[in-house]
């Protein structure tokens, strides 16, 4: 007589479950594709689903599944606007939620936090370099990461008025400025400030338009700004903060602007990022 064999669910270990509802749960298409998906398959065949999830008085197996396999990606897209709100106002809910759905399968989240889930979005912005406004959107981005890591860096004590007229006037030739953590320096094709400010104020999200921009992010009492300035502003600040000395610095810059202006427009620059907290310390040679 011949026997059938029977399986008894010995192979069901909770190792190979998660990694089921894992390879269920991340699959961009709807609940029955995701069971019958080949990372799923892998773990357990489709036809093996009632031994992992039993169904509810109301609720099939596939149903019960579904409801965590459609909260993966509302999850997603929640993170990622919280940390791209103007991107995801220019695009769009409906846009939006398919970008988020595309970028997803490429940079899945590898953290226990969803804080660096958007860590790559402005990369994945110019894979497809033909992409509608492929080159604006990841301007945008770059902007909205850059706050999301100033507003992420740890706080450090920032430099003073009073530190800097303790430094002797002669002694600031050597002088480098080390700048804070929470801050980065961007230097942009397009013009993302008014998309930034039209998500802010909930108003229609104008036409990208390009335009060099050069800004300064940074956190100042847990609070993130950016300060929007001229070439020849960012070109001095930028130098600074590749550690060239303070006279280094200024001669690149003063060579760049009118004798009659240089002195008193550097001297304002420099008052400003002092009083905004964009350095930490001045160190000498």
């Amino acid at each position: 007589m011949r026997h059938e064999k029977r399986n008894t669910g010995a192979d069901i270990h909770l190792d190979k479950v998660q990694r089921w509802m894992q390879a269920v749960i991340v699959h961009p298409g709807d609940v029955e594709e995701a069971i019958g998906s080949g990372d799923a398959e892998k773990e357990f065949g489709a036809g093996r689903l009632d031994e992992l999830v039993k169904p509810s008085h109301s609720l099939t197996p596939a149903e019960r599944v579904g409801i965590y396999h459609g909260m993966y990606l509302l999850r997603m897209v929640e993170a990622l606007q919280s940390d791209y709100p103007a991107l995801a106002h220019f695009l769009g809910e409906d846009a939006f939620e398919d970008f988020v759905r595309e970028y997803v399968q490429a940079y899945p989240s590898r953290s226990y936090t969803l804080n660096r889930l958007g860590d790559h979005v402005p990369e994945f912005l110019l894979e497809d370099p033909d992409k509608e406004n492929a080159g604006f959107l990841h301007d945008l981005a770059r902007f909205e990461l850059a706050v999301t890591e100033a507003f992420d860096e740890t706080e450090a004590a920032v430099l003073k008025p009073e530190d800097v007229r303790d430094v002797a006037p002669d002694a600031w030739v050597a002088a480098r400025l080390k700048p804070i953590a929470a801050f980065r320096l961007l230097s942009l094709k397009h013009d993302v400030i008014q998309q930034v400010d039209a998500a802010k104020r909930e108003y229609p999200a104008p036409k990208p338009r390009r335009r060099a921009t050069w800004v300064a992010v940074y956190r100042r009492d847990y609070s993130v700004y950016h300060l929007s300035m001229t070439r020849a502003e960012f070109g001095l600040l930028q130098a600074l903060v590749r550690g060239a000395t303070l006279g280094e610095a200024v001669a690149e810059a003063a060579a760049k602007l009118k004798a009659s202006e240089s002195n008193q427009k550097i001297f304002k620059w420099f008052r400003t990022w002092i009083a905004e907290g964009m350095f930490s310390a001045v160190t000498f040679d």
